[in-house]
C-alpha cells in the first residue's frame, strides 16, 4: 500500500481541533493511499457509492466484477482524511500502445464516469487541484504512465466535479437523457406524444393479431442468465449483418456481464436489469427485444438492447419495449432515463437532454508524455468522423471491409 500526503502553505495552519469543528473537508486535508484489494475497503466504497452524486459505474459490484472478469491489475485511489474515507478513484492498470495506462474499469461500456467523492468534500480551488493532480501521479507512477479518466461530465445532476479543472478535451461522444415523471402521460407530453401514442397502439394492435406479449423483467438467476446469452446472441446477429464487430464477443466480456447481472436486486437498485417482449400465442416464447439497464436510486441508464424481428417486425418490437421499459421506470419514481453514450436518431427522437463528457488524461512518465498528445489526436478526429454525416458513412463502411477481414474481432476494435 502506498501513501501520499497532500500538503499546502496553509495546511500547516489549519489545526485538528478546527477540522473537529467544521465538517467540510479541504482536498488540503486529504492523504492518498493506493489499495489492490477491493475488498479491503468495501465498507467505505458502498458508502460512497450510495450517494446521488457518485456514478453508479464506479460501484463496487460494477467494479469488482470487471477487474475479477479481465484478470487485471487494480490500481486503487483512497483518499483519507482523520481515517474517513473522503474519495476513491477505482481505476485497473491495462497495457495499450506499449504502456501501462491507469483507468475507470469498464471502458466503453461505462456511460457516465464521475469517481466517488463524499458529501462533506468541498469543491476544490485551482491550486488544490494542480496538487492533488501532483499527488496522483506521485501515488501511480510506478504503476502506470498515463492516467486516463474519460467520459466524465463536468457538472452532472446539478453538482461541479470536484476535477474538472483538469480536463483534457471533450470527448468525441455525448449522452441523452429523458426526464421522467410519476405520470406516465406528463413524460411522453415533452415528445410528440399524439404520433407516439399512435406508434404504440398500433405496435400493440399487430402483436396482439399473433397472440400477445409479455413484458418480462428478469428475476431469478437462471433467466437472468439464459436471456442474458439470448442477448449476446441477438446483438451478434445484427453486428454481423451490419459487418460491425461484436464488441460483446470476447469471453472476458461475457463473463463480466454474468457476473454484474447477479448483484443487486432488480426489483430496487442493480447494476444490470433485464428487460425483454416475449411474444405469446403462436409464438410462444419467442423473445423479440431485450433490454439491459442500471439503476441507481432515482437514476435509470440503458447499457444495451437488442431485437429480433424474424417475428412480428412490423410493430417495431425494440421501440415498443422502450416505451414499457420507460413506463415502468415512471411508475416506480424515477427521474431520468438516460440512453447512454453515443450519438443516435432513436436516443435522439426519445430525448430532451444532451450531456457533453470530458476526459482528463495525466501523464505519468515520458511514454505517457509521448503518448497523450496522440490520444488527444485521436479524440479530435474521432469527434470530427461523428459529427459529420459523410464522413461518418466512409468510417462504417471502413470499419465494415475491415471487419469482414478480421472476425475475431475484440472489444477494443470498434
Amino acid at each position: 500500500m502506498q501513501t501520499a500526503r497532500l500538503v499546502f502553505e496553509h495546511d500547516r495552519s489549519v489545526s485538528a481541533a478546527a477540522a473537529e469543528v467544521s465538517p467540510e473537508v479541504r482536498f488540503a486535508q486529504l492523504t492518498l493511499e493506493v489499495v489492490s484489494d477491493p475488498r479491503a475497503i468495501e465498507a467505505d466504497w458502498r458508502r460512497l457509492e450510495a450517494l446521488g452524486r457518485n456514478s453508479l459505474h464506479q460501484g463496487f459490484d460494477w467494479c469488482t466484477s470487471w477487474i475479477e472478469a479481465r484478470r487485471s491489475e487494480a490500481a486503487i485511489i483512497r483518499a483519507h482524511v482523520a481515517g474517513k474515507t473522503a474519495l476513491i478513484l477505482p481505476l485497473e492498470i491495462v497495457a495499450e500502445n506499449g504502456c501501462r495506462i491507469a483507468r475507470f474499469p469498464g471502458e466503453r461500456f461505462n456511460n457516465v464516469n464521475t469517481g466517488l467523492f463524499d458529501a462533506d468534500l468541498a469543491e476544490p480551488d485551482a491550486e488544490e487541484v494542480h496538487n492533488f493532480a501532483y499527488q496522483l501521479k506521485r501515488a501511480l507512477q510506478d504503476r502506470a504512465d498515463l492516467i486516463v479518466l474519460d467520459s466524465v461530465p463536468l457538472n452532472w445532476r446539478g453538482i461541479r466535479h470536484p476535477l474538472a479543472g483538469l480536463a483534457t478535451i471533450e470527448n468525441q461522444n455525448h449522452s441523452f437523457q429523458l426526464p421522467l415523471f410519476a405520470n406516465f402521460e406528463a413524460t411522453i407530453g415533452q415528445l410528440n406524444a399524439k404520433t407516439r401514442r399512435k406508434k404504440f397502439r398500433s405496435s400493440t394492435r399487430r402483436l396482439e393479431a399473433i397472440g400477445g406479449f409479455d413484458h418480462v423483467i428478469a428475476s431469478e438467476h437462471r433467466q437472468k442468465h439464459e436471456l442474458l446469452d439470448l442477448f449476446f446472441q441477438q446483438k451478434s446477429e445484427r453486428l454481423r449483418l451490419a459487418g460491425l464487430p461484436d464488441v460483446f464477443q470476447p469471453s472476458e466480456i461475457r463473463r463480466f456481464f454474468h457476473s454484474v447481472v447477479d448483484a443487486g436486486d432488480p426489483s430496487a437498485d442493480a447494476p444490470l436489469i433485464l428487460h425483454a417482449l416475449r411474444l405469446k400465442g403462436e409464438h410462444d416464447g419467442h423473445v423479440a427485444a431485450i433490454a439491459g439497464v442500471s439503476r441507481k436510486g432515482d437514476y435509470v441508464i440503458c447499457q444495451f438492447s437488442s431485437i429480433d424481428d424474424t417475428v412480428g417486425a412490423d410493430a417495431s418490437p425494440g421501440e415498443l419495449l422502450f416505451w414499457l421499459v420507460i413506463e415502468h421506470c415512471c411508475h416506480t419514481g424515477a427521474s431520468t432515463f438516460d440512453f447512454g453514450m453515443g450519438d443516435q436518431p432513436y436516443k435522439r427522437n426519445w430525448c430532451r437532454q444532451e450531456t457533453v463528457h470530458h476526459d482528463i488524461l495525466l501523464p505519468l512518465t515520458w511514454k505517457g508524455s509521448l503518448l497523450r498528445p496522440v490520444l488527444v489526436g485521436v479524440t479530435k478526429a474521432k469527434a470530427i468522423v461523428k459529427r459529420n454525416p459523410r464522413l461518418y458513412a466512409m468510417a462504417q463502411r471502413w470499419r465494415s471491409r475491415r471487419h469482414s477481414a478480421a472476425p475475431e474481432a475484440t472489444a477494443s476494435d470498434e
